[in-house]
């Protein structure tokens, strides 16, 4: 059994996706942000940097991952799936991406843009324009092929969509990207990706464009 320490976001959101794609049975320990709980000594005893999401699996010595990358890298390999050997330097590169620039960028644009509006014209402004890049970008990739990393849906795609799925919140415009539209329509149609995206039963819908 899989145990899930996690918040309603779209880092948390990857691997209730994940778990739900793979078929592997896992329970959800919620991580309230709001009231700090991330910051409790038992919670940094398996998340050093105070990070949601982190996984426990009871059926491997209670093997314990952090880092929402390194978690889908986890559960590829145990399952098989998504993960594809012949595949890994693409996939990988579109995992990092997504971990090191695409995630970080529309959080901080989150941040400023949702959260906080007003309250830095240069913050809205640089991340509202970085933002938009991505969506370009991506884009232009998914005009080459399928999905990020070729034609096979992989982690890579597990991993950018929660993000992507936050689009009313950038007020960019994902319609007006029709690649990027039509990628995220076809994972939003995926019955393991609607039950993950609601992994803490809200009766949270996807968001269409």
């Amino acid at each position: 059994m899989i145990e899930l320490f996690s918040a309603d976001t779209p880092n948390g959101k990857k691997i209730s996706i994940m778990l739900e794609e793979v078929g592997l049975y896992y329970k959800v320990t919620k991580v309230d942000l709001n009231k700090g709980e991330q910051f409790q000594p038992d919670f940094r005893k398996i998340s050093p940097f105070s990070k949601i999401p982190v996984i426990i699996d009871h059926k491997n010595n209670k093997e314990t991952v952090f880092e929402s990358g390194a978690i889908l890298i986890y559960l590829g390999e145990k399952s098989n799936k998504f993960y594809d050997q012949k595949d890994r330097l693409k996939i990988n590169q579109w995992l990092m991406a997504q971990m090191g620039y695409v995630g970080p960028i529309i959080g901080q644009h989150h941040q400023f843009h949702h959260y906080n509006p007003g309250k830095s014209k240069f913050g809205e402004d640089r991340y509202f324009k970085i933002v938009k890049t991505i969506y370009r970008d991506l884009d232009e990739r998914l005009a080459q092929s399928s999905y990020l990393a070729g034609e096979q849906y992989t982690i890579a795609d597990i991993a950018t969509w929660p993000w992507i799925a936050r689009h009313e919140w950038h007020d960019i415009g994902l319609k007006n990207y029709k690649n990027l539209s039509k990628w995220y329509l076809e994972i939003a149609k995926r019955k393991a990706v609607i039950k993950g995206y609601d992994f803490m039963k809200r009766g949270e819908a996807i968001p269409l464009p």
